[in-house]
């Protein structure tokens, strides 16, 4: 099964950047459909991004202008680039493979996450 693993976080100030990555362990990471959640603290894990294998996206709107999603099938990878960042974005974030697009099955793996802390 393939393993997931994130880098990418820390600490910055309100309006600083970040960019998370996601490397998959395994080739097959290349047609996996990914998302990337967060979770802060006290709260429920929340959608934030999700990449098809062929690179359609879907942002949420909390997000949308300052988060980017995409991928480098070469690198075996998913990225997260995080601008414009607030207070309310430290959480935990976590990348998710959902789907494998060449067969269609459901799959649920996920990264170990990497913390995001965003001071005021």
């Amino acid at each position: 099964q393939v393993r997931l693993e994130e880098s990418g976080g820390g600490l910055v100030r309100t309006g600083g950047s970040l960019r998370l990555s996601c490397v998959g362990s395994e080739r097959a990471f290349r047609r996996y459909d990914v998302g990337w959640f967060r979770q802060a603290p006290g709260k429920e894990r929340e959608f934030v991004a999700h990449i098809n294998w062929n690179g359609g996206s879907t942002v949420a709107d909390s997000v949308k202008g300052r988060f980017t999603i995409s991928r480098d099938n070469g690198e075996n990878a998913v990225y997260l680039q995080m601008n414009s960042l607030k207070p309310e974005d430290t959480a935990v974030y976590y990348c998710n493979a959902d789907q494998d697009s060449m067969s269609g099955r459901a799959i649920d793996v996920w990264g170990q996450g990497t913390l995001v802390t965003v001071s005021a």
